[in-house]
């Protein structure tokens, strides 16, 4: 089974103990430039001095002369230490001691290291533009030899096998990661040593290497679920149909329910002008009855029934 490098990078730089990628050697500590490694299983350069210095020619520990990351591992946060990036046309080795020009084609290089070599002339038509890593500028670094990722369909080509060591919460297990100086869309079959064309999804493969999205699932070339899923047009016009009902059901939805609050509300207020309404009404015809019963007892009092004498009144 084989997976970019890309992956195994991030894989190992999530379960590695951090210590592990650097020695504790200080600034101006002394240090050996022959035991400075890559790491088995994962590769990692490893030397006597810590991250941010350097074994230096003269077996002391250095300040580093340049970074191959925007921010790399060591350095505080916001640190205005920093070692230069370089500028196009060279590399930081891993050593990250100075920049360095990049290697003409055959030249030896730094394992996985396809940034140290130099692009050829078309290196814009054989550039990976699939984020795989399967090279820089149309270049690869195999076998520690500078190659040029040109050849083409039926040619013979160069493999190389790594066994990576890849790390998980409670073990470890081992990915093969096969690279190649193929085209991009082909890959170098291990046994004929040919370029090949990639196999689509579905057909019989028997490495990542050989599917286009780099993903094999039970012997089957499968999809990768890292990369652009296209749905069909029919999908966008359900999405689009149904963004629109609940657009418009939910528009029809608040419209009805405000009407049936506004009916509500002028029921009740039809209900309060009619009580209104009778209660006017029963107060003007006690007014009426009340002005008729007093015009009644004028009317008997000028016509001296039961009227009561004025001097009897007075005299009380």
């Amino acid at each position: 089974m084989t997976i970019t490098p890309i992956f195994l990078l991030l894989l190992s730089l999530t379960f590695v103990p951090f210590f592990a990628y650097a020695g504790t050697g200080n600034f101006g500590d002394p240090c050996n430039q022959a035991n400075s490694r890559l790491q088995v299983g994962t590769y990692q350069f490893w030397s006597e001095c810590n991250l941010v210095t350097y074994c230096a020619s003269n077996q002391t520990c250095a300040h580093r002369g340049c970074r191959r990351d925007e921010f790399p591992f060591g350095y505080p946060p916001n640190s205005k230490d920093l070692p230069p990036k370089c500028s196009k046309g060279q590399f930081c080795p891993d050593e990250m001691h100075e920049c360095q020009d990049v290697m003409p084609v055959g030249s030896p290089c730094q394992m996985n290291r396809d940034d140290q070599c130099e692009g050829p002339p078309n290196h814009r038509e054989l550039e990976d533009l699939t984020h795989r890593g399967l090279n820089v500028n149309g270049s690869v670094c195999l076998n520690n030899v500078c190659m040029w990722a040109n050849v083409t369909l039926g040619e013979d080509c160069v493999v190389e096998n790594t066994a990576y060591t890849a790390y998980t919460a409670g073990s470890e297990f081992i990915d093969i990661v096969s690279r190649d100086n193929c085209r991009v869309g082909l890959y170098c079959d291990a046994q004929q040593l040919k370029c090949m064309q990639e196999r689509e999804e579905g057909e019989q493969c028997d490495a990542d290497k050989e599917r286009v999205s780099i993903f094999l699932l039970l012997g089957i070339c499968g999809s990768d679920a890292a990369f652009a899923h296209h749905a069909g047009k029919w999908v966008y016009a359900l999405v689009v149909i149904g963004m629109t009902t609940a657009v418009v059901g939910t528009l029809w939805g608040l419209f009805w329910l405000h009407g049936k609050q506004r009916a509500a509300e002028r029921e009740r207020r039809l209900q309060y002008w009619k009580e209104q309404n009778a209660f006017h009404q029963n107060l003007n015809r006690m007014k009426e009855v009340a002005r008729a019963s007093i015009m009644s007892f004028g009317n008997l009092d000028g016509l001296g029934t039961n009227s009561i004498p004025r001097s009897f009144m007075g005299s009380n």
